[in-house]
This record gives C-alpha cells, structure tokens and sequence, in this order.
C-alpha cells in the first residue's frame, strides 16, 4: 500500500484487502530497510499495538473515520502520552511524555495508528534538519544532501513510503521548506487554526501544526482532524471545526492568483522556469494571473531573527535541571547547574539562537530591535492584507535553490536566508502550502500558495485541481518504489 492515498487505503482496509496490522508491518518493515535516512528518533509499538486493536475493531463494525487505521509519523516535538519526546535534543533525550498533545489526540481519535516520532532540528530550530542531536536526516533524493527542516524527518518518511501522513510544526518555514526539498505536499495552517497544547515552544506568536502527504487531498483529509478550537491553547483561534476536502473539486476558473515578480526574478533560471512552468499550468485550468507587490517583505528575515530567537530565549527558560530533562553532573550550586546544564544540553545553533534572543530583549536593545521587529511585522502583514484585495491566493517560490548538500551552509546567516520566501507569511500568519513541481537536477522543488487568514481550503483547491492535471506528486525518488 505504499505511495497510497488515504480514500483508497481506506477501500482496501474495509473491503478486507489489507489489515490493519498488515499496513502497520508494511510501515515498520520500510522504516527498518530506510535506516539510513535516519527520519525517526523512536518507534511507538506498544500504543501501535493498541491502536491496530481499537481500528480493526471500528473497520469490522463499520465505524470510526476514513482515516481509521491509516498509519501516521509524529514529528518528535508533540507530546505522545508515555512516549519520549525529544524535540531533537539531548536535553530531552529522555522526557516521557506525561499527555497528548491536542493534535495528536485528534488524530487518535479519529483513529489513526502511530508508527513513530520524526527526528528533527533541535527545537525546530535550522531549515536542513542539521542540528538535530540524534543526526543529519538525509534526503531519499539524495543521500548526500538535506531534507530540508526543521520537520527533515517527517518530509523524508513520507518522501520514503515510510508511512503516508506525517505531522510538521512551521515557525518560519519549516513544513514548507522539507516539503519541497523532499518532494511531498506539506501545508501550514492560519496560526491559531490548530492547537499549540502539547507542541513544544520554539516562538509562541510563531509556531504552528501542519501535516504532511504526497497529495493535497489527503492534508485536507488530516487537516480537517487535526484542527478545531481547544480552550487548552490561549491562541486557539474560535472558529468552528471545517472540513476541507469539501471544496477540493471545485473548479479554480476565475480564481485571481497573485504574482510576485521580484521574487520571481531573484531565482536562478532553472528554478524560475519550473516555478513559471508551474503557474502557467494553474492560468490553464483558468485561474487569472495578477502582480502584485509586497514591499516591505525584505525585511522579513532581519525581523523573524529578531522575534524568534526572542521569543525562544523565554520559553527555553524552563529548561533549567530542576523540573524535567538534562541534568548536569555533581552541580557546585545552583547557578553551575543552570550553566552546565545548558551549556552541556543544548546544541550550538539553540544557543545561538537564546543568546540572540536574550540580547535583543535586554533593557538596552529592546526599542532599538524588538519592538522595530515587531513593528516591521505589522507592516508586512498589512502588505498581504493589501495584496489580498486583489487576489484569491498568491503563488512563489519556497526555497531560492533546490535541496543543497550537508555542510553547505556554514554561514548562520546564509542558512537563514533558505527561509526568505516562507518566513514573510509566517509573520502574518497565513496558511500556506507546497507543492511539488518537478524536478531541477534531479531534485525536487516546490511552488507555494499562500491564503488569506483562515482560507485553508481555497489553497488546498487551487493544489488539488494542479495535482489532478499533473503528476508531480507522484513521484518517488530511485530505490524507493520498491
């Protein structure tokens, strides 16, 4: 059943074709073979085992959801009830877990069967799913390149046929990016859209659940489970519970799509004439084309490396020793346990990032840089805003190069700008989505679609009718059809 969607995993889970249990082995047997992709941190048997029980039991009852018994990976920064949770870093090498995360509850309930936990950048924090204590993930395109991250391990398990669905969290870009680079559909929802309890915090303002899949269809499928109000969550956004497969056949005639020429202009040609490629193909399925401008989106990167690290440097304050996590050895006194604890626990590029964030916050730097930041950030949103007037959706590039090779970005500053095409609507946060759209060199690239606030299901059309009239998301990287 690999590569398989859900609607027709489903159809042979009821029609008796496949079992419950037999598409679990088929998850874990590709898991053990795809070893050295290094995707997952941990394995989850004992609660599989529970699941596969309580799904097969719904199948043979004609209950439960069409994504009853559908296998899922969870990237490792969403607590899994009595499994560990490490966010990547040895400073959770060993956290249990006490609680579900929102998320994860909803897609239990619904029924799915939890295969594994996604390895990922420490903390969600790198966009090549480098940082990560337990280990590069490697791209099934390429094994000696980057998955792209934070969420690298989740975009390369369903890249790999490891399982079909994966959970990603975005800060500021980190389902987009590994989306793209691994070539598989990943979507961020409107921040507030899906509940944060239980994800672990990189920036609050900032993060957000998404899902990946190889198609549009089946995100709209998870989506549509994943998301709703939960009191738990303070920035839970109170709007009703959508299904967003409902307009997926809708017919995107009319719809006016928006066109950024500068960053259009900015790729190198190969890139900018798949991308053209791919956006032509939507004005042939009758969509209107539209340029439009967002002019102080520049600024983007220099306010998100601001606000992020800031935010981060707050709440990875709790992880001090005390309570939870790491602890250093024979402590001198609390403030050695602090430090060493920290220095010992946290990997080079989260320090970076809390030593960033703890400056720009200090007495001396605040106005100067945090509130500017946060202004900034007012301004770009009002920019999409104002684009959002003329048009349904706006279509860009995700990344400005395919997927690159380990160790090719010893820069920080140049890693950072692998986001400048994401982090713009992360900062007013917009749902967005990519897709794939064939390959440079090959490897794949990706387009995105950006919505208005709330507008899921308008983005998650325009991918579907592309996908119906391409095959782009069909393929699979060499050795990895088997």
């Amino acid at each position: 059943m690999k590569f398989t969607g859900i609607k027709q995993i489903a159809q042979a889970l009821r029609s008796k074709v496949i079992s419950v249990q037999e598409l679990y082995d088929e998850s874990v047997q590709r898991l053990n073979t795809y070893e050295e992709l290094n995707c997952i941190i941990n394995t989850t048997p004992e609660l599989a085992a529970a699941q596969i029980k309580k799904a097969q039991t719904q199948i043979d009852t004609n209950q439960g959801s069409l994504l009853t018994g559908v296998p899922i990976v969870h990237k490792d920064l969403f607590c899994v009830k009595n499994t560990k949770t490490t966010c990547g870093s040895k400073i959770l090498e060993n956290f249990v877990a006490p609680y579900d995360a929102t998320i994860v509850e909803n897609l239990n309930g619904a029924g799915m069967v939890t295969i594994a936990k996604a390895n990922m950048d420490e903390f969600a924090m790198g966009s090549s799913n480098e940082n990560s204590f337990f280990g590069v993930v490697k791209n099934p395109w390429d094994l000696t390149r980057v998955p792209g991250g934070s969420s690298g391990g989740s975009a390369a398990s369903v890249a790999a046929g490891i399982s079909p669905i994966a959970t990603g969290s975005d800060t500021g870009g980190s389902i987009r990016q590994p989306a793209a680079l691994c070539g598989v559909t990943g979507i961020k929802p409107s921040y507030g859209r899906a509940s944060r309890y239980g994800m672990v915090a990189f920036a609050s303002s900032l993060d957000q659940a998404g899902v990946f899949a190889r198609a549009a269809e089946d995100c709209a499928y998870v989506l549509s489970e994943m998301c709703g109000f939960d009191g738990r969550d303070s920035t839970s956004a109170h709007v009703a519970k959508e299904d967003f497969s409902q307009n997926l056949n809708k017919s995107i005639k009319g719809m006016k799509i928006g066109i950024i020429p500068e960053w259009m202009d900015s790729l190198d040609d190969k890139l900018k004439n798949q991308t053209i490629t791919a956006i032509n193909k939507l004005k042939d399925l009758g969509a209107q084309l539209i340029e439009i401008e967002l002019p102080k989106a520049h600024l983007a990167v220099s306010a998100y490396y601001v606000l992020a690290p800031a935010e981060c440097s707050s709440n990875l304050s709790r992880f001090d020793g005390v309570r939870y996590g790491y602890q250093c050895d024979n402590p001198k006194d609390l403030n050695d346990l602090y430090v060493r604890t920290r220095t010992e626990g946290f990997g080079e590029e989260v320090k970076r990032r809390i030593m960033i964030g703890t400056w720009a916050l200090s007495a001396g730097f605040y106005d100067a840089y945090y509130r500017k930041a946060q202004k900034i950030r007012r301004l770009i949103a009002d920019d999409f805003q104002s684009a959002f007037t003329q048009v349904d959706i706006i279509a860009a590039p995700v990344t400005p190069e395919a997927a690159f090779e380990f160790n090719a970005k010893k820069d920080p500053v140049s890693m950072y700008q692998e986001d400048i095409f994401t982090i713009p609507s992360s900062l007013a946060g917009l749902p967005c989505l990519s897709m794939p759209i064939g390959l440079v060199d090959n490897l794949p690239v990706g387009l995105q679609l950006i919505g208005n606030n709330l507008a899921e299901s308008t983005i998650l059309n325009a991918a579907h009718q592309y996908q119906q009239d391409t095959s782009f998301h069909k393929l699979v990287a060499e050795g990895y059809d088997e």
